[in-house]
């Protein structure tokens, strides 16, 4: 219920009703004036709770923005970069956000704290100060009428006429204080509406506007934050695939320390007890010693082990021997002496166990025999699966019934299945006898157990899926900053791997991005599923720390491979091929300028095939390299006079060539000569080559194909890896072999075949 309202007639001003309504209002301005002094007090201390709170915001978020993650290894995955860049975008926000508080907490003292202090000080004083007016006006028109009634009606009546004039001039007067003051309370009353809650409203507006830029600042990060929570879980995966690496390798080098030596620069290191003698006593002193076996050179450094560090200047001398020291001629135990070239004397040095003084002596050639070291006896395991026909049909078989049975199971090829029954299961479909009748709509084979017989075929391969021999190179790849670079250089690397390795990859990255695509359903995002097969596809040739921090770029090519599958296997990179024969040819000829081929690539002479001019002209090579003499010009142009020309060129296609001049030494030698031949003698080499080639040094023997070729040209042979050769010679086109295959003769790349 709302206040009484105030009545201006005059003979109303001085009524007790009037009065009593007037003290109603003087009690509300009373309260609304305190009750303005309490919120100023209150809100100045949430402007300086606010400034505190702002304060240690701030500090909070330089801390953040201080702190740099470093990451083991030499480069960082993406999530890495992610997770690194987050401290200082999380200090972002947070300064963000404080410089829109602090504009706020400013803008708090103009529009709240001053206009409140101004309305009570301008509105509400002004009204308590007409209070005043009126309650002294009020006394005294009091006391004025009533010593006006006093008088005696007996008066003069120009007294009496002069004394109600004052009277009339005092009630007037009072009527004018009270109809000021009146009006005084009546706006004040009127004010406090607007000014009073319009600060208010203004104080609040702002706190609105701080948290609608926090809002948006929100929709901002919003995009960053889903990219950071994908890293974090990426980033979780691996480190529980690289802990279990890292466990396994911890405790096989419990098991077998010998085996998990760490590999040095030099040829052998560590700590060594060496006697120094002294007036009278002698005493051992520890020292940590190098040994580099190229220049026989030790090195000693003091060792203080209260400092637990290196002390002192390096020591450093040439190795003339090394003798083992027995047992009965010294106290100590594990002893040997060295002598030194260049410093007279014997040097009594103690190893730390009778292992550790065999290695020593080992690496210094110590006159004593050692036996081989365990480190250097472990048996290769034994691989059960192949890239062949049967590899190929179980797995097609098995992706199959993967994609058929239970491509939305939770947990697709996260969770392992027995392991005895990956193992049956693997034995049935691998062995030709029994693959028929494996049954895998069978409920006895789960999904868990088909899975893992995959996981577990790629793992047994003899070489990992991706090769030893581009292992490095896919790491490299997954390591470089741009994105369309790592395509790029992984779609390359991909289309030199072997034919075989090339298809089943093809494959199994057809398969896992099918499985990617139900990914609501099965959990399995391109990521789960690096995790799971980057060790397999990847594995490195030697499993050390080093290699298992490497794990997550080999997650990395995967998700590549998984991704990009269409663009990287359907179509052939752009430096491997071109529209035409002579665009690939010059291609190839330009990169194997550049480097020498490898076994796995074609070599340069696959696309150059001899002419019918070629092969009419009766001036064969043969008799180039005997008619043909190094020029005397040349920089390097040295004689054979072992190799004396025939009178007349001898055909090259006799496999039995006995009238040739070539002796069994000169074989060997000419052999020793090509296999230690450089760069600069790559003309003489060839020579050479074509000249054993010519004399039937290499002529009708077998030969298995390592690598599938797709023939180019008529002359050629086309086969798969594994095809056998029959009446292998040489050929007169250098880096070519001359074969019989089915009954047809045809070339075939040198580089592709070893002989039986």
């Amino acid at each position: 219920m709302g206040l009484p309202a105030l009545e201006f007639s005059d003979c109303y001003l001085d009524s007790p009703q009037f009065r009593e309504r007037l003290k109603s209002h003087e009690m509300e301005l009373d309260k609304t004036n305190k009750f303005i002094k309490e919120l100023i007090k209150d809100g100045k201390a949430l402007i300086q709770a606010l400034k505190c709170l702002s304060t240690a915001k701030r500090k909070f978020a330089d801390s953040l923005n201080e702190f740099k993650f470093q990451c083991i290894g030499d480069a960082e995955t993406d999530d890495e970069i992610c997770i690194a860049k987050s401290l200082q975008e999380f200090a972002a926000v947070l300064q963000n956000l404080e410089d829109e508080r602090t504009r706020m907490i400013e803008n708090a003292n103009d529009v709240l704290i001053m206009p409140l202090e101004r309305f009570r000080k301008e509105q509400i004083s002004a009204a308590k100060e007409a209070k005043k007016k009126y309650d002294k006006e009020t006394e005294k028109y009091c006391a004025v009428l009533e010593k006006h009634l006093s008088l005696s009606a007996r008066k003069k009546e120009s007294h009496l006429h002069e004394a109600d004039n004052q009277v009339d001039n005092v009630r007037q007067h009072f009527y004018e204080v009270s109809l000021e003051y009146v009006f005084k309370v009546q706006e004040v009353q009127e004010r406090k509406m607007f000014d009073f809650v319009e600060p208010l409203l203004a104080f609040l507006q702002g706190l609105f506007t701080y948290y609608h830029h926090g809002y948006e600042l929100a929709k901002d990060f919003n995009h960053f934050k889903t990219d950071l929570t994908i890293s974090i879980q990426n980033t979780r995966n691996r480190f529980e695939s690289t802990r279990s690496e890292v466990e396994s390798l911890m405790k096989k080098m419990k098991e077998n320390p010998h085996d998990h030596k760490s590999v040095s620069q030099h040829t052998m290191e560590g700590y060594l007890f060496v006697q120094e003698k002294r007036s009278f006593v002698s005493t051992w002193v520890k020292y940590y010693c190098t040994y580099h076996r190229e220049p026989k050179r030790v090195t000693m450094v003091l060792f203080d082990p209260k400092s637990g560090g290196k002390m002192g200047d390096e020591e450093s001398f040439i190795l003339k021997s090394c003798t083992r020291r027995k047992t009965d001629s010294i106290e100590k135990r594990f002893c040997f002496d060295v002598e030194a070239v260049d410093r007279p004397g014997v040097i009594t040095m103690q190893a730390l166990s009778e292992e550790d003084r065999r290695l020593w002596m080992e690496a210094m050639d110590g006159r004593e025999p050692v036996g081989c070291s365990h480190f250097f006896c472990s048996s290769p395991s034994l691989s059960v699966a192949q890239l062949d026909v049967i590899g190929f049909n179980v797995m097609k078989k098995f992706i199959y019934a993967v994609e058929t049975r239970g491509i939305d199971e939770q947990g697709l090829y996260r969770i392992v299945g027995v392991n005895s029954r990956v193992q049956k299961l693997l034995s049935l479909a691998m062995d030709p006898k029994t693959c028929a009748d494996v049954e895998l709509e069978n409920p006895e084979w789960e999904i868990k157990t088909i899975t893992s017989a995959i996981k577990h075929y790629l793992r047994v391969l003899p070489a990992p899926l991706m090769t030893y021999q581009y292992q490095r190179s896919f790491i490299k790849a997954a390591k470089l900053d741009n994105p369309e670079a790592r395509v790029t250089e992984i779609h390359a690397l991909v289309h030199r791997l072997p034919e075989k390795n090339r298809q089943m990859l093809e494959l199994l990255m057809k398969h896992l991005a099918n499985v990617a695509s139900h990914h609501q359903q099965n959990l399995m995002t391109i990521a789960n599923l690096g995790v799971v097969f980057g060790p397999t596809l990847l594995r490195p040739q030697e499993e050390t720390v080093a290699a298992i921090m490497d794990i997550k770029f080999q997650n990395i090519v995967v998700e590549i491979l998984i991704e990009h599958h269409e663009r990287i296997f359907r179509a052939v990179p752009s430096s491997a091929g071109g529209s035409t024969n002579l665009q690939l040819n010059l291609s190839r000829r330009k990169s194997t300028e550049s480097k020498a081929p490898s076994c796995s690539e074609r070599p340069l002479t696959l696309f150059h095939t001899p002419t019918h001019s070629q092969k009419g002209n009766n001036n064969d090579d043969c008799g180039a390299i005997y008619a043909t003499s190094p020029s005397p010009t040349s920089p390097r142009s040295p004689s054979w006079p072992m190799f004396s020309a025939p009178s007349s060129p001898q055909p090259t296609s006799s496999a039995s060539s006995d009238s040739s001049p070539i002796r069994l030494v000169h074989i060997v030698f000419v052999m020793i000569l090509i296999t230690t031949c450089h760069s600069e003698a790559a003309e003489d080499c060839n020579c050479i080559r074509k000249l054993l080639r010519c004399k039937g040094v290499i002529a009708g023997r077998k030969a298995r194909a390592l690598y599938a070729c797709k023939a180019e040209h008529d002359s050629e042979l086309s086969f798969i890896a594994g095809t056998i050769f029959e009446n292998v010679h040489a050929s007169r086109e250098p880096g070519w072999l001359e074969g019989t295959l089915d009954g047809r003769t045809g070339l075939i790349p040198e580089n592709y075949v070893e002989f039986l």
